[in-house]
């Protein structure tokens, strides 16, 4: 796989990895709720987008809206890639959190995306490391 799509991949690992240390932190403290939605955006957005790449450049397929990420999902459970429909509800959660402006929508999300989403993007990790050659870094890497 071109050295961009491995880049991108290793950046997923690496904003999941960052994300993990939320869950030892202080939900209360402002800088871990706004760095927890940061990480968890961050890692939402990398997933899909390498989701993306391993659809298209190793498994050849492209019927599908490329540039959206609600397409991409699809295709992935279609493919293997994702297991449930947990990440429909993931995807919910990253576009309500694009307008919460005072803060409350993260306050009620911070547990399932630290309890749940979280488990959902490692199971993903785990379940796509064979398309890097197991070449990727280990979350305890970083």
């Amino acid at each position: 796989m071109a050295e961009k799509y491995f880049n991108r991949f290793h950046s997923f690992c690496r904003s999941l990895s960052n994300l993990q240390k939320s869950k030892l932190a202080d939900p209360k403290a402002d800088f871990v709720l706004e760095g927890t939605i940061q990480n968890y955006n961050l890692t939402f957005d990398l997933s899909w987008k390498v989701m993306k790449d391993i659809l298209v450049k190793q498994l050849g397929i492209t019927d599908f809206a490329i540039g959206s990420p609600r397409a991409v999902l699809q295709a992935a459970f279609t493919n293997g890639l994702i297991r449930d429909d947990v990440w429909m509800k993931m995807l919910k959660t990253r576009n309500l959190l694009a307008y919460d402006y005072d803060g409350t929508i993260a306050e009620r999300k911070f547990d399932i995306i630290i309890f749940g989403y979280y488990d959902a993007f490692t199971e993903f990790k785990n379940t796509v490391t064979k398309y890097y050659d197991g070449s990727q870094p280990s979350i305890d890497d970083f």
